[in-house]
C-alpha cells in the first residue's frame, strides 16, 4: 500500500538515494501522463523511481526508466513496466530544465511520486549537480554527528 499522507500527499515511490547522490538546486511538480492500468498499479504501491531520470525529447520532457509494474487485475490493456511517461510541466520549465542540462551540464532526477489531495499523480523532480566522494563522506559525518548529539541530549 501507499505510504501515509504528508502534506495532503500520498507518498508512493520515494528516491532515497538522490538527496544523497546529488547536490538538490531546484525542485519542480509535474504531472504525469498515464494510463489507467498505471494508475491502478501506484495506487497498490508499487513501484519504483531509484534508477530513473528525466530527459529532453522534441521539446518536451520524459521519464525514463520509471518502474511501475503490470496491474494484477489487467488484461490484454496493460502497460509496459519501463516504458517512458511524458511530464506535464509548463513551457517555461522545460525550457529552464532543457537548458540547465544542455549548457550548464546538470541531471534531473526524480525525487517522489504522489498523489496529490484531488487524487491526481504527481512527481516531484529536481535540477541537481553530482556530489563528489568526498562530499558524501562528509554528508555520513553530519549525519552520525546528528545522532549522536540528540543521544547525548536525550540522556541529559
Amino acid at each position: 500500500m501507499a505510504k501515509k499522507p504528508e502534506l495532503g500527499r500520498t507518498v508512493v515511490a520515494q528516491n532515497r538515494k538522490a538527496r544523497y547522490n546529488y547536490f538538490i538546486e531546484e525542485t519542480f511538480e509535474a504531472g504525469l501522463a498515464l494510463t489507467g492500468t498505471e494508475v491502478k498499479s501506484l495506487r497498490g504501491g508499487r513501484s519504483s523511481i531509484a534508477e530513473s531520470y528525466v530527459t529532453e525529447s522534441g521539446g518536451e520532457a520524459w521519464l525514463v526508466n520509471a518502474d511501475i509494474p503490470e496491474y494484477a487485475s489487467g488484461n490484454r490493456f496493460n502497460h509496459e513496466r519501463k516504458r517512458p511517461r511524458k511530464l506535464l510541466l509548463h513551457r517555461k520549465q522545460i525550457n529552464t530544465l532543457i537548458g540547465a542540462i544542455q549548457r550548464e551540464g546538470r541531471t534531473v532526477v526524480p525525487l517522489q511520486v504522489y498523489f496529490n489531495p484531488r487524487g491526481r499523480a504527481k512527481i516531484e523532480i529536481a535540477l541537481v549537480t553530482g556530489k563528489q566522494a568526498h562530499d558524501k563522506r562528509q554528508a555520513i559525518k553530519e549525519r552520525d554527528w546528528k545522532r549522536q548529539k540528540a543521544r547525548l541530549l536525550s540522556r541529559g
